[in-house]
């Protein structure tokens, strides 16, 4: 009994359409994850190198030296203290602290530190902690990173002012209203200071396990609709067929 096979041109070209952007946006997320996975390789390199010390922030390109770590001798600037907030930690609301620090030494220089990560006042929401900060010179440690992330924000931002508790930081902003030259990258600082923060600052997801799965998916997606159009081919050529007889 021969087995026949039905080709109807309507469905065929939807099948090539939908089968083609599957593949296309299969490989584009494929593609991304690649890309995604030589950005972790190179994070790895730039975070087992050894601690640069930072003396120029205005001279340092940020996207050559992000998560790098780095030294810095100064002063904060505590007058100019903001809180990033919705920063839980362990699940529980909080602040990334903010803060100026002036680089020794470079009186065109200064970056924005993020010092760590507070409680926020579960009864008073504006209320913001209090952090001791050393008014001397001293010397801190971090690692550099181009932003402090970016949150949905609802609404117009705050401009920057002391004290603020803002949702996404804007260094140019942030530099114009306090008219210091901060350099266009944060440094979340690491290491010991007696301040009641928590420095325990969260790795950068890059998401390379969702652009691997969205791209099986979408390769699936293509498969489906080859297999869809050769089953209901087979069923057509049955029936016309057995119409025939």
């Amino acid at each position: 009994m021969p087995i026949r096979f039905r080709i109807r041109w309507i469905p065929l070209l939807a099948t090539l359409i939908v089968a083609g952007i599957g593949v296309s946006l299969g490989q584009w997320q494929t593609r991304r994850g690649d890309e995604k996975e030589a950005i972790q390789a190179k994070m790895a390199v730039r975070q087992s190198a050894p601690a640069m010390t930072l003396e120029n922030a205005a001279q340092v390109d940020a996207a050559q030296v992000e998560f790098r770590h780095v030294r810095l001798r100064g002063r904060f600037v505590p007058e100019w203290t903001t809180y990033l907030e919705n920063r839980p930690y362990n699940g529980v609301p909080g602040f990334y602290v903010l803060m100026p620090f002036k680089i020794t030494g470079s009186a065109a220089s200064a970056v924005l530190i993020e010092r760590g990560w507070a409680p926020r006042d579960a009864n008073d929401r504006t209320r913001v902690p209090a952090v001791p900060t050393p008014a001397d010179e001293v010397e801190i440690e971090g690692v550099i990173r181009i932003n402090a992330g970016h949150l949905l924000q609802l609404g117009a931002a705050e401009a920057p002012r002391p004290g603020a508790i803002m949702q996404n930081l804007d260094i140019a902003a942030y530099a114009r209203a306090s008219q210091l030259p901060l350099a266009p990258f944060v440094v979340e600082q690491s290491g010991e200071m007696k301040d009641g923060l928590v420095r325990d600052w969260p790795a950068p997801s890059l998401g390379i396990e969702r652009h691997r799965g969205y791209a099986v998916q979408w390769y699936a997606l293509a498969l489906m609709a080859v297999i869809f159009f050769v089953v209901t081919g087979f069923r057509s050529g049955k029936k016309q067929r057995t119409g025939s007889e």
